[in-house]
């Protein structure tokens, strides 16, 4: 059986990192089979109600990976998987990779554009979803994608009423029909998914090696450790909360992972009280909302030893505020689903915690700040980022016309910050020359929202552009050239909907203009668009 083709390090690099012991060629799920059998008993998940033990988590993912086994999927096979913050998630994840079986774990906000993109790229022969999901409330979506890959051929949907379809069925040991043993550690695991600025999704081929040794070294830095207890507030599916350590470094070190449905404090603090919580990850967004919820609530916080910030820039200012208002250390957290991940250290001065996004985690990180020609720029210069290293993937998923843009011709990875790096090492993150805009930590791509927008008959040119929020960092403010001054806003948001956009994307706010202003090359200028956005100008809402 062929395997998952990608982008491979050179054989100059993957020797290197296997001799420094990086790589060690250890699959993904070898972290939760020496926890199983070193303590069984102790909690792995508590979700709700229901506490899943090591013992419990390993043997219902290694029932899942039998059944699909029996079913023919293993190595070289792909899946598509939607699962919210919930146990079953970690379940599917080490059956997946256990089986050898390579998942695109899609967020739970993403829609029907989104989850068709990944399909067509990978085509999955097996899908997990659950019914809650608007898109699978009934079988409709589920009969397109099988009539769009044909190789799906195996669907398992959480809480269905079928017991051959419901995902919890499969938990349960089954008769050993065939054999299955995860992918070789160098080959791919998994994917994860780019917030990158182009309208087609790109997926990021993820192998055992690098990604397991990104989570090692990642519960090095933070020091996790059996009584690491992690609230999961953020999408359980995304790189932060996943692994920088997230929940793959907690089971790694052998604590206990909560889930929380979402970020906001009236889940969280709650959550953190009753279950002695002792640290967590957040997006600024969310940091701002615990910053404002949190006096007079001290009592519900009081374990709480260290809070993580990252898929955005923390302003200094709200830094500052972490130990005085939620009595906690702060940790910086700038990465990318790419690879390379930097980190404030717990013993760093105030001054690296509030003023820089960290340094490189692995003495293998090599990093480049370079200017428009691709020189590098003086220390404290404020250029574009370029990496490469032990972790950071040489080529997105079967896209060569990307990759001869995103890397350059000695694999370093172009990833669209303007960081300022010090004399020390740390980096100082200024902006990002992509066209993204960046939600509360959900990354928007402009080019995408703006194709749809203008697949509306009434819609002849659309822009759309970042405006600063001071809960979300950024939202999105859509440009509409349009010969009807009178559409609303109420009207192309429900026609994106109705187009599978996924809510976060949808504009929040949208502006008549007569012509979209252009640079000296014909571009549209969005710098001047995003001056003019204060302006009072017509909105259609």
């Amino acid at each position: 059986m062929s395997l998952v083709p990608f982008t491979r390090w050179p054989e100059e690099f993957a020797e290197r990192y296997r001799l420094s012991g990086h790589w060690r060629g250890e699959p993904l799920s070898q972290m939760l089979a020496e926890q199983a059998s070193t303590q069984p008993d102790a909690v792995a998940v508590i979700d709700g109600s229901r506490a899943l033990s090591y013992a419990d988590l390993d043997r219902a993912s290694t029932n899942l990976a039998q059944r699909l086994a029996n079913r023919g999927l293993g190595q070289g096979n792909c899946a598509l998987v939607q699962l919210g913050n919930q146990a079953e998630l970690y379940v599917v994840f080490f059956a997946l990779m256990k089986a050898g079986i390579a998942p695109v774990n899609a967020l739970f906000s993403h829609n029907r554009l989104e989850l068709v993109a990944y399909a067509a790229q990978v085509r999955p022969r097996l899908l997990i979803a659950s019914r809650a999901h608007p898109q699978f409330t009934d079988d409709a979506f589920v009969e397109e994608l099988t009539e769009l890959i044909p190789e799906l051929d195996t669907v398992l949907l959480h809480d269905d009423p079928h017991p051959e379809l419901r995902l919890q069925s499969w938990f349960v040991q089954a008769k050993a029909l065939r054999s299955f043993s995860p992918t070789p550690a160098g080959e791919v695991a998994f994917f994860q998914l780019s917030g990158g600025s182009t309208g087609t999704p790109k997926l990021i081929p993820r192998t055992h090696d690098d990604y397991l040794y990104s989570v090692r070294r990642s519960v090095e830095i933070c020091q996790f450790d059996r009584e690491t207890r992690y609230l999961c507030a953020l999408p359980a599916a995304h790189n932060f909360p996943l692994s920088s350590p997230g929940a793959l470094g907690v089971f790694l070190a052998g604590g206990r992972v909560v889930l929380s449905p979402d970020p906001g404090p009236a889940s969280c603090f709650p959550l953190i009280a009753q279950q002695q919580i002792n640290v967590t990850a957040l997006v600024p967004s969310a940091l701002a909302m615990w910053l404002q919820a949190a006096p007079g609530r001290h009592g519900e916080l009081d374990s709480l030893q260290l809070v993580q910030v990252g898929g955005a820039k923390l302003p200094e200012a709200q830094a500052r505020r972490v130990p005085q208002v939620l009595g906690c250390r702060l940790q910086q957290v700038f990465g990318m689903a790419e690879g390379l991940v930097n980190y404030t250290r717990l013993d760093d001065s105030d001054e690296h915690v509030y003023l820089t996004q960290g340094q490189p985690m692995s003495p293998d990180d090599e990093v480049k700040v370079v200017d428009r020609e691709g020189h590098p720029v003086a220390a404290g210069e404020i250029g574009a980022l370029m990496t490469r290293g032990p972790y950071t993937i040489r080529g997105y998923f079967q896209s060569p016309e990307h990759n001869a843009a995103a890397f350059d011709a000695e694999g370093f990875y172009r990833s669209g910050d303007l960081v300022r790096q010090r004399d020390d090492g740390y980096l100082v993150v200024v902006g990002r020359i992509k066209d993204q805009i960046n939600r509360g930590g959900e990354k928007i791509a402009a080019e995408e929202v703006e194709n749809l927008l203008m697949a509306h008959p009434a819609v002849a040119q659309a822009a759309l552009v970042s405006v600063p929020d001071e809960a979300m960092g950024e939202k999105s403010c859509a440009y509409i050239v349009s010969p009807d001054p009178t559409l609303k806003g109420i009207v192309l948001r429900r026609f994106l909907r109705g187009l599978g956009l996924a809510d976060y994307k949808l504009p929040d706010r949208f502006v008549h203009i007569d012509a979209l202003p252009v640079t000296a090359v014909g571009k549209v200028d969005k710098n001047r668009l995003r001056r003019r956005v204060a302006e009072q100008l017509t909105v259609t809402e």
